[in-house]
């Protein structure tokens, strides 16, 4: 199968994929061309994959890399905290008690999965938000797959310990 069909396969079977682990990754809704220039990349680079790896697990490293490499030209969280000022400033039309209570939650943990240093992020998002197993994980980030378990428990006890924190410093908590 040549380069453009198969990236074209992986592209109907993994979009959703990637733009999910994109949305976590930078906290940005808008990550079309994130992705656009992801399945690009993986066109470009299709001489590289390896048949004996799993599809997945590359192009979310090639999606990370890619985001990695668009924010480095910008200042990712000058951005993202002006799009959360922007978004609770109450510019939205009502909406209900329950989606207002969805989106305090997963601004919270945005908030929460901000705070961890990148390599408790990055196994946090990979493995949590993503979806992919240890060894999958191992293959993006480039580790062994203890070091990926052993980090993402150490992750999900720091993020567990922010979200306490978070809780107990909002009087809406008590």
């Amino acid at each position: 199968m040549d380069a453009g069909r198969q990236v074209e396969q992986w592209f109907c079977e993994y979009e959703k994929d990637i733009t999910n682990y994109l949305v976590y990754f930078t906290g940005s809704l808008d990550v079309e061309d994130l992705v656009q220039e992801t399945f690009l990349k993986a066109f470009q680079s299709f001489g590289h994959f390896k048949f004996d790896a799993n599809p997945k697990t590359w192009l979310i490293s090639i999606a990370r890399n890619t985001a990695i490499d668009f924010y480095r030209k910008r200042n990712l969280w000058l951005i993202l905290k002006e799009k959360l000022v922007r978004h609770s400033s109450g510019k939205e039309p009502a909406i209900t008690e329950e989606i207002l209570i969805q989106k305090a939650e997963s601004a919270r943990l945005l908030e929460a999965i901000n705070k961890l240093k990148n390599n408790y992020r990055d196994v946090v998002l990979l493995r949590g938000i993503a979806d992919l197993s240890a060894e999958e994980t191992a293959q993006v980030l480039g580790w062994t797959i203890n070091k990926v378990n052993v980090t993402f428990h150490r992750a999900v006890k720091k993020l567990n310990m922010l979200l306490k924190e978070d809780e107990q410093g909002d009087p809406s908590f008590r």
